[in-house]
Protein backbone atom coordinates (compact mmCIF):
# COMPACT_ATOMS: atom_id res chain seq x y z
CA UNK A 1 0.00 0.00 0.00
CA UNK A 2 1.22 3.47 -1.20
CA UNK A 3 2.36 6.11 1.71
CA UNK A 4 0.68 9.41 1.19
CA UNK A 5 3.41 12.05 1.28
CA UNK A 6 3.09 15.53 3.05
CA UNK A 7 -0.60 14.36 4.74
CA UNK A 8 -1.05 14.41 8.29
CA UNK A 9 0.72 11.31 10.01
CA UNK A 10 -1.02 11.03 13.82
CA UNK A 11 1.57 9.88 16.45
CA UNK A 12 1.24 10.34 20.26
CA UNK A 13 4.36 13.04 20.51
CA UNK A 14 4.90 16.46 22.18
CA UNK A 15 5.07 17.90 18.59
CA UNK A 16 1.75 16.59 18.15
CA UNK A 17 0.23 17.81 20.99
CA UNK A 18 1.41 21.44 20.12
CA UNK A 19 -1.39 23.80 18.27
CA UNK A 20 -1.74 24.19 14.42
CA UNK A 21 -1.01 28.09 15.34
CA UNK A 22 1.73 27.68 17.84
CA UNK A 23 3.40 25.28 14.79
CA UNK A 24 2.83 28.10 12.05
CA UNK A 25 4.69 30.74 14.35
CA UNK A 26 7.15 28.42 15.20
CA UNK A 27 8.14 28.08 11.94
CA UNK A 28 7.44 31.68 10.27
CA UNK A 29 10.01 32.39 13.43
CA UNK A 30 12.67 29.49 13.05
CA UNK A 31 12.35 30.23 8.85
CA UNK A 32 13.12 34.08 9.68
CA UNK A 33 16.05 33.11 12.39
CA UNK A 34 17.76 30.85 9.62
CA UNK A 35 17.28 32.78 6.55
CA UNK A 36 18.23 36.05 7.81
CA UNK A 37 21.66 34.55 9.86
CA UNK A 38 24.72 33.43 7.83
CA UNK A 39 26.78 32.26 11.02
CA UNK A 40 27.56 29.09 11.19
CA UNK A 41 27.42 28.84 14.65
CA UNK A 42 23.53 29.49 14.66
CA UNK A 43 22.71 27.34 11.39
CA UNK A 44 24.73 24.45 13.14
CA UNK A 45 23.05 24.86 16.67
CA UNK A 46 19.55 25.27 14.89
CA UNK A 47 20.05 22.45 12.81
CA UNK A 48 20.73 19.86 15.42
CA UNK A 49 17.81 21.38 17.01
CA UNK A 50 15.66 20.51 14.30
CA UNK A 51 16.82 16.85 14.23
CA UNK A 52 16.03 16.85 18.00
CA UNK A 53 12.42 17.88 17.31
CA UNK A 54 12.21 15.54 14.78
CA UNK A 55 12.91 12.71 17.04
CA UNK A 56 10.63 13.62 19.37
CA UNK A 57 8.37 13.67 17.06
CA UNK A 58 7.97 10.36 16.62
CA UNK A 59 7.82 10.69 12.92
CA UNK A 60 10.10 7.69 11.00
CA UNK A 61 11.84 8.69 8.22
CA UNK A 62 10.14 6.13 5.62
CA UNK A 63 7.24 8.36 6.03
CA UNK A 64 8.80 11.17 4.51
CA UNK A 65 12.02 9.43 2.77
CA UNK A 66 10.48 10.49 -0.97
CA UNK A 67 10.35 14.18 0.06
CA UNK A 68 13.67 14.39 1.37
CA UNK A 69 15.49 12.34 -1.17
CA UNK A 70 13.73 14.86 -3.78
CA UNK A 71 14.83 18.12 -1.66
CA UNK A 72 17.86 16.52 -1.47
CA UNK A 73 18.74 16.67 -5.33
CA UNK A 74 16.85 20.26 -5.50
CA UNK A 75 19.52 20.99 -2.54
CA UNK A 76 22.39 19.70 -5.55
CA UNK A 77 21.13 21.47 -8.12
CA UNK A 78 20.59 24.63 -6.53
CA UNK A 79 24.76 24.17 -5.44
CA UNK A 80 25.28 23.55 -9.08
CA UNK A 81 23.72 26.66 -10.14
CA UNK A 82 25.13 29.50 -7.47
CA UNK A 83 28.39 28.16 -8.55
CA UNK A 84 27.89 27.89 -12.43
CA UNK A 85 26.20 31.41 -11.90
CA UNK A 86 28.92 32.93 -9.23
CA UNK A 87 31.58 31.19 -8.48
CA UNK A 88 33.29 33.76 -6.79
CA UNK A 89 30.30 35.29 -4.49
CA UNK A 90 32.32 33.54 -1.64
CA UNK A 91 35.08 35.78 -2.37
CA UNK A 92 33.54 38.56 -2.85
CA UNK A 93 31.57 38.47 0.76
CA UNK A 94 34.43 37.44 2.48
CA UNK A 95 37.13 39.64 1.18
CA UNK A 96 40.20 36.73 0.57
CA UNK A 97 41.11 34.47 -1.67
CA UNK A 98 42.04 30.82 -0.64
CA UNK A 99 42.07 29.33 -4.24
CA UNK A 100 42.39 25.54 -3.96
CA UNK A 101 42.47 24.14 -7.72
CA UNK A 102 41.86 26.23 -11.05
CA UNK A 103 39.20 24.91 -13.77
CA UNK A 104 38.71 27.37 -16.42
CA UNK A 105 38.13 31.17 -16.77
CA UNK A 106 37.18 32.34 -13.84
CA UNK A 107 35.93 28.73 -12.10
CA UNK A 108 38.13 28.07 -9.64
CA UNK A 109 37.49 26.10 -6.41
CA UNK A 110 38.14 28.61 -2.91
CA UNK A 111 37.89 27.59 0.61
CA UNK A 112 35.53 30.79 0.68
CA UNK A 113 32.93 29.92 -2.15
CA UNK A 114 32.79 26.45 -0.69
CA UNK A 115 32.29 28.04 3.33
CA UNK A 116 29.52 30.18 1.40
CA UNK A 117 28.08 27.11 -0.37
CA UNK A 118 28.06 25.40 2.95
CA UNK A 119 26.33 28.13 4.84
CA UNK A 120 23.32 28.16 2.30
CA UNK A 121 23.13 23.92 2.35
CA UNK A 122 22.57 24.70 5.88
CA UNK A 123 20.04 27.41 5.94
CA UNK A 124 18.03 24.54 3.60
CA UNK A 125 18.53 21.70 5.59
CA UNK A 126 17.11 23.72 8.98
CA UNK A 127 14.31 24.74 7.64
CA UNK A 128 13.48 21.67 5.43
CA UNK A 129 12.78 19.73 8.86
CA UNK A 130 11.04 22.26 10.40
CA UNK A 131 8.49 22.50 7.11
CA UNK A 132 8.19 19.15 7.05
CA UNK A 133 7.45 18.78 10.67
CA UNK A 134 4.66 21.72 10.30
CA UNK A 135 2.87 19.45 7.35
CA UNK A 136 3.18 15.80 8.62
CA UNK A 137 2.00 16.75 12.29
CA UNK A 138 -0.60 19.26 12.27
CA UNK A 139 -4.46 17.84 11.67
CA UNK A 140 -6.12 20.24 9.01
CA UNK A 141 -9.36 20.95 11.38
CA UNK A 142 -7.23 21.40 14.13
CA UNK A 143 -5.13 23.93 12.55
CA UNK A 144 -7.85 25.77 10.79
CA UNK A 145 -9.39 26.31 14.50
CA UNK A 146 -6.76 27.44 16.24
CA UNK A 147 -5.72 29.93 13.47
CA UNK A 148 -9.51 31.19 13.97
CA UNK A 149 -8.73 31.14 17.30
CA UNK A 150 -5.70 33.58 17.12
CA UNK A 151 -7.92 36.01 14.89
CA UNK A 152 -7.74 35.00 11.80
CA UNK A 153 -10.91 34.84 9.93
CA UNK A 154 -12.65 31.40 9.85
CA UNK A 155 -12.66 31.76 5.34
CA UNK A 156 -9.08 31.45 5.54
CA UNK A 157 -8.44 29.26 7.88
CA UNK A 158 -11.23 27.10 6.39
CA UNK A 159 -9.12 27.64 2.56
CA UNK A 160 -5.78 26.46 4.24
CA UNK A 161 -7.11 23.27 5.72
CA UNK A 162 -8.86 22.43 2.73
CA UNK A 163 -5.50 22.66 0.90
CA UNK A 164 -3.50 20.62 3.43
CA UNK A 165 -6.61 17.78 3.84
CA UNK A 166 -6.63 17.11 -0.05
CA UNK A 167 -2.55 16.63 -0.61
CA UNK A 168 -3.21 12.54 0.32
CA UNK A 169 -6.70 13.07 -2.15
CA UNK A 170 -4.77 14.39 -4.78
CA UNK A 171 -2.07 11.97 -4.72
CA UNK A 172 -4.57 9.00 -4.42
CA UNK A 173 -5.78 10.48 -7.46
CA UNK A 174 -2.46 10.21 -9.47
CA UNK A 175 -2.13 7.09 -8.12
CA UNK A 176 -5.40 6.09 -9.86
CA UNK A 177 -4.84 7.49 -12.79
CA UNK A 178 -1.63 6.08 -13.35
CA UNK A 179 -2.69 2.76 -13.27
CA UNK A 180 -5.59 3.23 -15.08
CA UNK A 181 -3.34 4.79 -18.46
CA UNK A 182 -0.29 1.58 -17.35
CA UNK A 183 -3.27 -0.66 -18.28
CA UNK A 184 -4.51 1.07 -21.54
CA UNK A 185 -0.75 0.33 -22.46
CA UNK A 186 1.00 3.64 -21.71
CA UNK A 187 4.44 3.14 -20.31
CA UNK A 188 5.78 5.42 -17.80
CA UNK A 189 9.03 2.75 -16.71
CA UNK A 190 12.62 3.53 -17.40
CA UNK A 191 12.72 1.20 -20.51
CA UNK A 192 11.06 4.08 -22.33
CA UNK A 193 13.24 7.37 -23.56
CA UNK A 194 12.95 10.12 -21.62
CA UNK A 195 11.34 12.62 -24.09
CA UNK A 196 8.46 9.85 -24.22
CA UNK A 197 7.89 9.26 -20.74
CA UNK A 198 7.48 13.29 -20.49
CA UNK A 199 5.13 13.21 -23.23
CA UNK A 200 3.04 10.08 -21.58
CA UNK A 201 3.26 11.73 -18.11
CA UNK A 202 0.83 14.41 -19.47
CA UNK A 203 -1.83 11.69 -20.45
CA UNK A 204 -1.22 11.56 -16.29
CA UNK A 205 -1.08 15.03 -15.25
CA UNK A 206 -3.90 16.42 -17.45
CA UNK A 207 -6.83 13.99 -16.12
CA UNK A 208 -5.86 14.88 -12.61
CA UNK A 209 -5.55 18.75 -13.17
CA UNK A 210 -9.38 18.25 -14.38
CA UNK A 211 -10.57 15.86 -11.56
CA UNK A 212 -9.06 18.47 -8.58
CA UNK A 213 -10.77 21.11 -10.81
CA UNK A 214 -13.90 19.29 -10.31
CA UNK A 215 -13.31 18.24 -7.07
CA UNK A 216 -13.32 22.23 -6.55
CA UNK A 217 -16.53 22.91 -7.86
CA UNK A 218 -18.18 20.08 -6.38
CA UNK A 219 -16.61 21.29 -2.55
CA UNK A 220 -17.44 25.00 -3.56
CA UNK A 221 -21.32 24.36 -4.80
CA UNK A 222 -21.21 22.48 -1.48
CA UNK A 223 -20.11 25.03 0.91
CA UNK A 224 -22.63 27.47 -0.79
CA UNK A 225 -25.54 25.19 -0.43
CA UNK A 226 -24.55 24.80 3.36
CA UNK A 227 -24.34 28.97 3.89
CA UNK A 228 -20.81 29.16 4.95
CA UNK A 229 -19.37 32.16 5.26
CA UNK A 230 -23.05 34.15 6.18
CA UNK A 231 -21.77 34.41 9.65
CA UNK A 232 -19.35 36.33 11.04
CA UNK A 233 -18.11 33.20 13.81
CA UNK A 234 -18.16 29.43 13.72
CA UNK A 235 -17.85 26.64 16.07
CA UNK A 236 -14.85 23.88 15.77
CA UNK A 237 -15.36 20.35 16.15
CA UNK A 238 -12.23 20.19 16.39
CA UNK A 239 -10.32 22.44 18.49
CA UNK A 240 -7.56 22.99 21.33
CA UNK A 241 -6.65 25.26 24.16
CA UNK A 242 -2.64 26.64 24.42
CA UNK A 243 -1.21 25.03 26.94
CA UNK A 244 2.06 25.49 28.78
CA UNK A 245 3.84 23.60 26.23
CA UNK A 246 2.62 26.11 23.73
CA UNK A 247 3.96 29.06 25.34
CA UNK A 248 7.16 27.09 26.17
CA UNK A 249 7.33 26.17 22.40
CA UNK A 250 7.35 29.89 21.52
CA UNK A 251 9.47 31.21 23.70
CA UNK A 252 12.40 29.20 22.85
CA UNK A 253 11.86 29.62 19.07
CA UNK A 254 11.17 33.21 20.00
CA UNK A 255 15.04 33.34 22.37
CA UNK A 256 16.45 31.37 19.18
CA UNK A 257 15.57 33.73 17.11
CA UNK A 258 16.52 37.26 18.91
CA UNK A 259 19.87 35.25 20.14
CA UNK A 260 20.19 35.00 16.01
CA UNK A 261 19.87 38.35 15.79
CA UNK A 262 21.85 39.71 17.90
CA UNK A 263 24.49 37.20 17.11
CA UNK A 264 24.36 38.04 13.38
CA UNK A 265 24.80 41.63 13.66
CA UNK A 266 26.81 42.61 16.93
CA UNK A 267 29.15 42.35 13.88
CA UNK A 268 28.10 44.78 11.59
CA UNK A 269 27.27 41.84 8.98
CA UNK A 270 24.88 38.61 8.45
CA UNK A 271 28.33 36.99 7.46
CA UNK A 272 30.53 35.32 9.88
CA UNK A 273 34.22 36.05 8.06
CA UNK A 274 36.71 32.65 9.60
CA UNK A 275 39.18 34.18 7.11
CA UNK A 276 40.48 37.57 8.56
Amino acid sequence: MAVDMLSYIDRPSPIHRLTGATKLICFILWSSAAMLTYDTGVLVFMLVASIVFFQLSNVRFRDISFVVIVLAIFLVINNIAIYIFAPQQGVAIYGAKHELFHIAGWYNVTLEQLFYQLNITLKYVTVMPAALLFIVTTNPSEFASSLSRIGVSYRISYAVAIALRYIPDIQRDFRTIAISQQARGIDLSKNEKLGKRIKNALSIVMPLIFSSLERIETISNAMELRGFGKHKKRTWFTAKDFQKADYVALLFVGVVLIVSLVITFVRGTRFYNPFL
